[in-house]
């Protein structure tokens, strides 16, 4: 799914500026709270990909008429 290898993606580009962001680097900081509303929209689509798969699969399928 390539919603959720965006996500990880993102989460791992941020990793070395949220250790720089607790160690007191306000441009860091200014950096992770960016990339973190991209991983927040990036988790609702992968929330709504999953959902979308569900609702298909939970269709039945027709009876041969």
């Amino acid at each position: 799914m390539e919603e959720y290898v965006e996500l990880k993606r993102l989460v791992d580009e941020i990793a070395d500026d949220v250790y720089k962001a607790a160690g007191g680097n306000k441009a860091a900081g200014t950096r992770v709270r960016k990339v973190m509303q991209d991983v927040k929209n990036a988790a609702q689509e992968v929330r709504r990909r999953i959902l979308e798969q569900r609702s298909t699969e939970d269709v039945p399928s027709q009876p041969p008429a």
